[in-house]
């Protein structure tokens, strides 16, 4: 085994003072840890001065070093100084050594006390006018002597040079609201002469203040974002909810379409039976009156052929006119026995089912939809003047006079519109709308950007997705181009229904659960508010109002 090499005398010196000596200054670390060592205490620089000569030391480490000697010299070169050199901190130098702990995770030394000789203990406090660190024992004084209990203790700090004012070797017991920096009471009558400035202690205290605000709104930030995580969670277990409905939906529907596509194929079987029996006894009845005529004109045939041969001149002559006599046969056209159903009668049997068909998915298509109801109030800011509202926000009519209003940027000016309050940006929803005893209205759903001020043409393109009544029973999609809709009745209150990100706008009647129009294959942008317009009053025919009707499907949510 290889002879161990001795010790160094310094780190000899700083284990018998019980001074830990981080484990890779004892091995070959490279020359940044040498050069980043202390040659006195042998351990990392803290608050490293450079002295004359060139070499640096930590400033306790080189103050103690000449309080104890009679000369100032070098504690490395042995340089003699003939006055004590003014030690600052060398503030790069200390910043070199701070990243060095940081990449090599050096953990931070705990303070010791600097007046400790043998065995230095732990420090308790600092004091900022005799710039040390005293432990429990030596701290004793501070508590006891009138003049040192004058001094401003902190809790013990390695880096006790960042508390000193460095141009007048003062405490920083001030802060300057000026500049935002820490000075001491010389500097308040130099550099930051008629500044604003305050005790320590008080900004501190203002500073505190707006962290305990800052956490106050980091921590609302945290419970509005944990909110938010509960409802996407409670809005996924609704989406779910909502899909499991709609499959049972579904199977109900296609179950009641299969059972309604067999009763009409049932239908559609019995009554080509039924024409096929008919058919079949046409032919029977027909068949045998042509055998009885042809049986009949067989005897005639024959008793034609004997008379042509008689030499009986008086009997044939007798006999003629009964043989020319006008017979009981029929006069037979053309026969075509009809033995399958009739094309009117299939169309009209597919018609039927396609009816059927309709309405049952309307009402599928509503009770689904009802899934999806929310609550719609109408926005008094968007209202033109001549627009009255109900207290509510439920009912909307055309007054006689403007209103005097405020003329914001969000409210209608020349055309007769009201939105809703409440925007929608993503997902599906669904309301309802009465417009009984109206003969004019419109009614959809509207762009948040859309224009507010003058003229405004209702397309998709200006962002507009409506239909509307004009002249009692006139209907029309507001599309590209607009669209005449023929309706079987009149609607009495119509369902809009909107996905977002499907693209789709449906209109239905309510009342008749059936499908009057839909805009599909759109693309919004921006969040999509409902859009109202009771129209004119045309000499009081068209004064009721537009009303937003809870929706009260079975299959509703509350709301």
């Amino acid at each position: 085994m290889a002879e161990s090499l001795p010790t160094p005398p310094k780190q000899r010196e700083a284990r018998s003072k019980n001074i830990d000596i981080p484990p890779f200054l004892t091995s070959s670390s490279g020359p940044l840890t040498e050069e980043l060592q202390c040659s006195v205490c042998l351990d990392l620089f803290t608050n490293p001065v450079t002295i004359p000569c060139g070499h640096s030391f930590c400033k306790s480490c080189l103050n103690q070093c000449w309080d104890e000697s009679e000369d100032c010299c070098c504690p490395l070169c042995k340089e003699t100084f003939s006055n004590r050199p003014d030690l600052k901190i060398n503030t790069a130098l200390r910043q070199v050594v701070q990243l060095f702990k940081g990449k090599s995770g050096v953990t931070k030394s705990e303070v010791l006390c600097d007046i400790c000789d043998d065995r230095k203990l732990k420090a308790l406090k600092s004091c900022l006018v005799c710039q040390s660190s005293y432990c429990e024992t030596h701290l004793e004084p501070h508590h006891r002597v009138p003049r040192l209990k004058k001094h401003k203790l902190i809790n013990a700090v390695e880096n006790l040079e960042d508390y000193i004012c460095e141009q007048h070797e003062r405490p920083l017991e001030l802060f300057c609201r000026d500049d935002q920096t820490p000075v001491c009471p010389i500097c308040t009558v130099t550099d930051h002469k008629n500044h604003n400035t305050v005790p320590l202690e008080e900004e501190s205290e203002e500073k505190k203040i707006q962290v305990m605000k800052i956490q106050t709104d980091l921590q609302q930030m945290i419970q509005d974002r944990m909110k938010k995580i509960q409802d996407i969670k409670h809005s996924a277990e609704r989406r779910k909810q909502n899909m499991m409905k709609e499959k049972v939906d579904s199977t109900e529907f296609f179950t009641v379409l299969r059972r309604s596509i067999e009763r009409c194929q049932a239908e559609l079987l019995e009554k080509m039976e039924e024409k096929q029996k008919t058919a079949e006894k046409q032919e029977e009845v027909l068949i045998k009156e042509l055998q009885q005529e042809i049986t009949e004109l067989k005897r005639r045939d024959s008793e034609l052929e004997q008379l042509s041969h008689t030499e009986d001149h008086l009997h044939l002559i007798q006999s003629f006119p009964a043989m020319f006599k006008p017979s009981n046969t029929k006069q037979w056209p053309d026969i075509s026995v009809n033995t399958s159903v009739s094309l009117n009668t299939i169309r009209a049997a597919l018609t039927q089912l396609q009816q059927t068909l309709d309405e049952k998915l309307s009402q599928t298509e509503l009770k689904r939809m009802c899934l999806y109801a929310v609550d719609v109030t109408l926005d008094p800011e968007t209202a033109h003047p001549k627009l009255i509202l109900s207290d509510d926000g439920k009912q909307v009519s055309r007054g006689d006079i403007k209103r005097d209003v405020p003329d914001n940027l969000e409210r209608f000016d020349y055309c007769i519109f009201v939105l809703g309050k409440e925007g929608f940006s993503s997902g599906r929803f669904y309301f309802e709308v009465q417009v009984k005893k109206k003969t004019e209205w419109n009614l959809g759903v509207a762009r948040e950007s859309v224009l507010r001020k003058g003229r405004i043409t209702l397309t998709p393109q200006h962002g507009y997705w409506a239909i509307w009544l004009r002249n009692e029973d006139v209907y029309k999609a507001l599309g590209n181009p607009w669209l005449v809709l023929s309706l079987r009745v009149k609607p009495q209150k119509i369902g809009v229904f909107v996905d977002y990100e499907e693209g789709l706008v449906s209109f239905y009647d309510v009342v008749s659960r059936s499908h009057i129009y839909s805009f599909t294959g759109q693309t919004f942008n921006g969040k999509l508010y409902p859009y109202f317009c009771p129209s004119e009053k045309k000499d009081g025919k068209n004064s009721a109002p537009m009303i937003i009707s809870p929706v009260t499907n079975e299959c509703a949510p509350h709301i």
